[in-house]
């Protein structure tokens, strides 16, 4: 049971930690929108996603007020689109008329973003798969707050190399198209390896298809909740540290289990998971790359980072389990360096390269994330750092994820303003060495030998 005593407890943490609710995602089937005619899919969509998401927003409010949580935002995830518009959807403008409707049905029910312009393409790509790949560009330039994602492989089938070829293609078109705005349209496109179904946060959340008609899966965050209760053991050694950000972790969950049952109890949508994710704002104190430092590295980086960074997302995990029966979606901590002010100071230091971001990932929740790369990187080479990050993700049966964003005009020394929670980054240098040979090569690297379990 969770009482109102718990609730209590965290009030600090809300006031004084920038302890929130990052997000209460519906998640909403769109399979019976399936239809070979265009415009009934697109009215079927609109009519659905209106129909059970009009009380959202107003209920994320009222949960708000009635605990003293903030939610900062309330978020809808569909069915991939591949796969409901793939009667219906002849060429890539066909699946852009998709995404104009999801962006009117999210602003006309007011939620912050919905995700779900997706395609699951780990094994091989379907005709309606490449179409909406093809269209993601322009989708993401002619909407507004329409997130895209594709999962490019999985421990189980290896990693889809004409995939990552064509995504290195569609990312730096995407950043053409949104120049005038930092290219911020490759904010809103993440590719996976093993892409969980039930994640409730952006840009990667879509809708699994073995999940009921409707559901809520709620995002909590507390990166500064975490490095206050560390501030309180500095100098103690790791088994005290790992404690306190456990016990941390447990108090955390339970706050976001709280939201959901309420929000699924008012809507009348089954509850679904917990994600109790450590993602970074760039408010200052609300910072995963600060609890780095406070464990006890000069800058997120330094020697030292990976086990560090290993250390917390274990015990923010084990404390997480404990606090609810169901905890899922990508759940640990987040590194992105555009919405981490601490991310950010590292890089400018010195201290922190995409390479040791990528040694990070082997032991955090997603990846490469919100890195922002000079404007003339080659659509080979993006493709050859997507290739090195889901290889992580398949050998280690994990969850990683790249969202790149070449700022087309700017390079190193400049930065890039994306606003919001979002943030703005430095321009990092990318190794200039070729890899077209390699990703050229087209196939699927095969899966790992310890993926065969059956």
């Amino acid at each position: 049971m969770i009482n109102i005593n718990e609730v209590l407890e965290t009030n600090k943490m809300v006031e004084k930690q920038n302890l929130d609710v990052r997000t209460i995602t519906l998640g909403i089937s769109l399979l019976d929108c399936i239809d070979s005619d265009l415009n009934k899919v697109n009215e079927k969509i609109y009519n659905k996603i209106t129909t059970l998401a009009k009380d959202l927003v107003a209920t994320g409010q009222e949960i708000e007020k009635e605990f003293g949580i903030p939610i900062v935002n309330k978020r809808i995830s569909v069915t991939p689109i591949s796969l409901v518009g793939g009667a219906a959807c002849k060429t890539p403008d066909d699946f852009v008329t998709i995404a104009k409707t999801l962006d009117r049905a999210r602003k006309d029910v007011g939620v912050n973003f919905i995700g779900g312009y997706s395609a699951l393409v780990s094994k091989g790509m379907t005709t309606a798969d490449e179409l909406l790949i093809r269209s993601i560009p322009k989708a993401l330039a002619e909407t507004e707050l329409v997130c895209s994602s594709v999962n490019l492989g999985s421990t189980k089938t290896g990693i889809n190399m004409d995939a990552v070829r064509l995504m290195g293609d569609i990312i730096k078109e995407t950043a053409e198209l949104t120049k005038d705005n930092d290219s911020i349209g490759c904010s809103k496109l993440v590719v996976f390896c093993n892409a969980p179904d039930d994640n409730p946060f952006m840009a990667g959340a879509f809708h699994g298809v073995t999940e009921a008609d409707a559901i809520i899966n709620v995002g909590v965050s507390g990166p500064g909740v975490v490095k206050s209760a560390l501030e309180s053991v500095r100098g103690e050694n790791f088994e005290v540290l790992c404690e306190t950000i456990k016990k941390t972790a447990f108090k955390v969950t339970r706050v976001g289990q709280l939201v959901a049952q309420e929000a699924s109890k008012r809507l009348n949508v089954p509850f679904g998971i917990v994600d109790l994710s450590l993602a970074p704002t760039p408010a200052i104190g609300d910072s995963v790359a600060d609890i780095l430092c406070e464990i006890g590295l000069e800058y997120a980086g330094a020697p030292g980072t990976t086990a560090a960074l290993a250390l917390l997302n274990d015990q923010v995990k084990k404390g997480g389990v404990m606090a609810s029966s169901y905890v899922g979606g990508l759940s640990g901590a987040f590194i992105p360096v555009s919405e981490d002010q601490g991310m950010i100071d590292a890089v400018n230091a010195g201290a922190l390269t995409i390479e040791k971001l990528e040694a990070m990932t082997c032991v955090c929740s997603v990846g490469l994330d919100m890195i922002a790369i000079p404007g003339d990187t080659k659509p080979t080479t993006i493709a050859g750092i997507i290739a090195d990050e889901l290889a992580i993700g398949m050998v280690n049966q994990k969850t990683t994820a790249v969202r790149v964003i070449p700022v087309i005009g700017k390079g190193v020394g400049d930065s890039a303003e994306f606003g919001g929670l979002l943030g703005y980054a430095p321009i990092m240098p990318v190794n200039q060495f070729s890899c077209d040979a390699f990703v050229n090569r087209g196939g699927r690297i095969p899966a790992p030998i310890h993926s065969f379990k059956n």
